[in-house]
């Protein structure tokens, strides 16, 4: 008697639009919270709470600590989850609401003491913190699940990175208007109400992608939970996850200093903090980059796509210097929209590319670990940023920054550091650790072996 096949060999077609857009609109929730944290919270803290900028630069460095821990943590929960639903998918239901709840706390004001704003400021953040990993980590985890299409993966990667970097473009142009809308000159009270409504938007979408998303490519082994020891096998000699996770650290560090500063460049560089929204609202042409990286990448490969996309954020940022030195908002545009078309290409592909670590390490290993693998790239991604967070404090703390007063030449210097050089240097680091990313030489052939095996072992149970 034939044994039915429990999982097709195949899964084109099986990701259906709904389920796409489900998917997507995940990141486009999390980008619509984080972004506004990511690139507001170190001037609401040092501009409109009152903390210092080192006191600021510590706590997030201290966060990228705990992230030591949590990442990885949230990322062994996923693979000894086993429930009607899958192993990531409800990591979406179960977090979504605290997620939201601890994004507004971090934009509260309680009338408290500086140590006790301080205080305030440790517990909100490294709570949204660890939080957002409970949420973003099972947006990477699960594609692995959606689909083992190579294309079909690039696909859903790409739709998700149009939608994160809408959200994040939307959170760029329309936060510090909407800040001055509900806050009527009250930046604390607009700061409040502007994250409570972005929150309640980020909780139903992540709701709603818990709703609709399945995760149909299971196999033996991630149909029961891995032990600790097991799991982490998934990562001996994978060399592809450690460029990726290295890339990502790396890639984030430089793009969080550039974030966190741009209000303060604008605001005292330029003298002219309307700009910063403007300039932050350039984002919108990353969504061509990410549009066009499917047939990019079909065409020359994720590994060279990528490249491409580094090469032109490092162009970019040296015509930025030009136009900071020479304080000229026409050159400063171009050099954003150069950049941000560079960014789209990469940040589109990290997903596909630590999904793909996942196969290798089962390809090498015979361990299908998703949750320990892509649990690093949130880690990665925030231990950067926190760094990131931290190079910032310290730079403009050791330039003499004062918060809302003329700044002097030195203070000026270490926004524009923080502005254009640091991540030149992340960009030119992870071009370089490109160079040794070998997949794509090797992908259909890994492809082949992991069906055959995943079909064999259906066939035994």
């Amino acid at each position: 008697m034939e044994i039915p096949q429990k999982e097709p060999v195949h899964t084109h077609n099986l990701v259906s639009w709904k389920e796409r857009i489900s998917y997507a609109v995940s990141d486009f929730a999390c980008n619509l919270s984080f972004q506004m944290i990511g690139t507001y919270l170190m001037f609401f803290y040092t501009d409109v709470f009152g903390i210092t900028a080192a006191a600021v630069g510590t706590l997030f460095l201290v966060a990228r600590i705990v992230d030591a821990i949590d990442g990885p943590v949230w990322g062994l929960l996923i693979d000894h989850t086993h429930t009607r639903w899958g192993k990531s998918r409800p990591f979406f239901l179960w977090f979504a609401i605290p997620f939201a709840i601890f994004c507004v706390l971090c934009f509260t004001t309680p009338n408290l003491s500086m140590g006790g704003k301080v205080v305030w400021a440790y517990i909100t953040y490294i709570g949204v913190d660890v939080l957002y990993s409970a949420v973003n980590i099972p947006i990477t985890s699960i594609l692995p699940s959606l689909t083992n299409d190579t294309d079909e993966r690039v696909t859903l990667s790409t739709i998700r990175q149009f939608f994160g970097t809408a959200g994040a473009t939307i959170v760029t142009v329309a936060a510090l208007p909407m800040v001055n809308f509900f806050g009527g000159g009250n930046q604390q009270k607009g700061f409040f109400i502007s994250v409570l409504i972005l929150a309640i938007i980020s909780a139903i979408l992540l709701l709603i992608t818990f709703a609709n998303t399945r995760e149909r490519i299971q196999t033996k082994s991630s149909r029961k939970a891995i032990p600790v020891k097991q799991s982490l096998k998934a990562l001996k000699k994978n060399w592809p996850w450690a460029i990726i996770i290295f890339i990502n650290f790396i890639y984030w560090l430089g793009m969080q200093t550039k974030s966190q500063v741009t209000v303060y460049f604008f605001k005292y560089n330029m003298h002219n903090a309307g700009l910063a929204s403007l300039v932050l609202g350039l984002q919108i042409v990353a969504l061509l980059a990410v549009v066009i990286t499917p047939a990019v990448a079909k065409k020359i490969g994720k590994r060279n796509t990528m490249l491409m996309g580094m090469f032109l954020a490092i162009v970019g940022q040296l015509i930025l210097s030009v136009g900071a030195s020479q304080l000229n908002v026409a050159i400063i545009i171009v050099a954003t929209l150069v950049g941000y078309l560079g960014t789209g290409f990469v940040s589109g592909l990290i997903a596909v590319m630590l999904a793909d670590s996942v196969d290798y390490g089962e390809w090498k290993n015979s361990v299908r670990a998703e949750g320990i693998v892509t649990s690093f790239s949130s880690f990665s991604a925030k231990l950067g940023m926190g760094i990131g967070g931290a190079v910032t404090g310290m730079i403009l703390s050791a330039g003499g920054y004062v918060a809302n007063a003329t700044q002097t030449a030195t203070a000026l210097r270490a926004i524009e550091q923080n502005y254009i050089w640091v991540p030149i240097i992340g960009f030119g680091l992870s071009a370089i650790a490109l160079l040794f990313y070998k997949v794509d030489g090797v992908e259909d052939k890994m492809q082949a072996d992991l069906a055959a095996k995943h079909q064999k072992e259906n066939e035994e149970e």
